[in-house]
């Protein structure tokens, strides 16, 4: 692996600039060699990953050596890559947009700083993975609930900075913040919310302050590095219910989605769900080669073999009830009335009372399982999501269904998808599969990737988060008066962070300092 530098320094500013950090956190958390440098490549990555590739990586252990680093990194001109577990698995890993950046590693920082039982919140340090806080809850014995996303094994801060969900109803991640503690792009030390008061005691416990909300102006952004954060918890329900819901057409998906719509935004069911296609299992427990050797997509009667052996439908989704008993009983009776006269059966649904094991409940456990899709391929697997948001209309997620399959077909590429249900709108989430060692292949992702941007614009969807390669062209998708954000964006961000020294390039967020080495694919 060839040395690589920021843009704009020389081997001789860099190397004292490594040695500024070295005075700070030593020798031993300043890592620079080969080896060291490839552990931040994007292991999915669409291709070697070089085109991200870091320069180097620092990994304070302290707020205040953070708060140094930055300075340091204003100082001598160094671009950093802020990262909490570096686990962002399908989005570019702990790899920074901009080559050469430095990654500041704040895996270190790791301590559960408070839970508090009788207000239902925990304040928590970046390094703060979900097993971290699962097994701190259990071991504690600790009657409040954390929600998981499908894969545990990156940060709980982390993961809410990126907009993450969980499954619960306190999945919307980024909803559930409350109050941080930021080092500014200069240095300086701030809190959000009620924490701008000395002494506050409110700080968890309400989302807002005195003037102009920051908490959620600091998701997906690179206005500043995040040190602390707040996170309400769920209290123990008294009961949960749970049904699996198996659609056996294609085409159920018009008359689920308007229902299952319906008993969202009334709050029937008060969380997340996903609603996936038959691939979320196979790719988990088999690989293509065990059903299919062909080129080209797999073929609708392969699927259909898949899907009988499995036992499981087209389609497959799992609904959760939470609360008092009295509560889950209405609740059930309510969906009951929605589903089983388009299914023609009796639902069935696992109980749980507080007090029995959690491995019967809706409580999720953290699992990193999921990721075992990447074998799907074979090879160096690697898998990409591109996840357009859309309103939660039955006839529209058939639509987008059958054109989002027939793309993937197109490109020779095997259709996963899912629609995971908010509130008020659908994640479509679809993942690109495909074998990092086949160069056709990877061409080929790539080329359908950029597709969907284009296809999803027209249509009227945005992606809510995308891979660091897509970063440009998702962000100048969102082009509302000539782009009047994205340029809003960038005042904000050279006005916070004159010397761009923070996450350059994040979500199509370049400073002036690095407009000209701006990477990103073209839609």
């Amino acid at each position: 692996m060839s040395d690589l530098l920021p843009p704009n320094l020389t081997a001789s500013s860099f190397s004292k600039a490594l040695s500024a950090f070295t005075g700070v956190v030593g020798a031993k958390w300043v890592l620079s060699t080969d080896e060291d440098r490839a552990t931040y490549i994007d292991p999915y990555a669409l291709g070697d990953g070089l085109n991200h590739a870091t320069s180097a990586a620092v990994a304070p252990a302290s707020v205040e050596e953070v708060q140094a680093i930055v300075r340091l990194a204003n100082e001598h001109r160094v671009p950093l890559w802020p990262t909490a577990r570096g686990k962002n698995l399908g989005y570019g890993w702990a790899a920074p947009a901009m080559p050469g950046t430095v990654v500041l590693d704040l895996g270190r920082m790791n301590r559960i700083l408070d839970v508090d039982t009788k207000y239902g919140h925990c304040l928590l340090e970046p390094g703060v993975g979900f097993y971290d806080l699962y097994n701190y809850l259990q071991d504690n014995k600790i009657p409040l609930w954390m929600s998981i996303p499908g894969n545990a094994w990156g940060s709980v801060m982390g993961n809410a900075l990126e907009r993450g969900l969980g499954y619960t109803p306190y999945g919307d991640h980024a909803s559930k913040i409350c109050g941080m503690e930021v080092v500014s792009p200069t240095g300086e030390l701030f809190r959000t919310g009620m924490g701008a008061m000395s002494g506050n005691t409110a700080w968890q416990a309400y989302q807002h302050g005195f003037g102009p909300s920051w908490d959620q102006f600091l998701v997906q952004s690179n206005f500043g590095v995040v040190t602390k954060m707040g996170l309400w918890l769920m209290p123990e329900p008294e009961m949960t219910m749970q049904v699996k819901v198996e659609l056996p057409q294609a085409d159920d998906i018009a008359w689920a989605i308007d229902e299952l719509h319906k008993l969202r935004l009334h709050n029937v069911v008060d969380h997340n769900f996903v609603f996936g296609n038959f691939m979320h299992d196979a790719a988990v427990v088999s690989q293509r080669h065990e059903w299919y050797d062909g080129k080209g997509a797999l073929p609708d009667s392969v699927a259909q073999k898949m899907m009988d052996h499995f036992g499981i439908g087209w389609w497959r989704f799992t609904l959760s009830l939470f609360g008092h008993e009295g509560t889950v009983r209405a609740k059930e009776k309510l969906v009951r009335q929605a589903l089983e006269p388009h299914l023609g059966k009796p639902l069935e649904f696992v109980e749980w009372r507080r007090g029995e094991p959690l491995d019967t409940s809706a409580a999720r456990r953290p699992s990193a399982v999921a990721l075992q899709i990447v074998n799907w391929r074979g090879g160096r697997g690697g898998h990409m999501g591109f996840s357009p948001v859309m309103p939660p209309d039955g006839q529209l997620a058939h639509k987008q269904f059958r054109a989002m399959k027939a793309r993937f077909e197109e490109h020779g590429l095997d259709y996963y998808t899912s629609f995971t249900m908010g509130h008020r709108h659908i994640n479509n989430v679809n993942l690109l599969l495909y074998d990092r060692d086949d160069a056709d292949m990877v061409a080929r992702a790539r080329a359908l990737f950029n597709a969907l941007i284009a296809d999803a614009k027209a249509s009227g969807y945005g992606e809510y988060r995308t891979h660091l390669d897509f970063m440009d062209p998702v962000a100048a998708s969102f082009d509302f008066n000539g782009g009047v954000l994205a340029r809003l964006n960038e005042t904000v961000k050279n006005a916070l962070d004159p010397n761009g020294v923070i996450a350059p390039g994040k979500n199509g967020i370049w400073p002036r300092a690095y407009k000209a080495a701006g990477r990103g694919e073209g839609a």
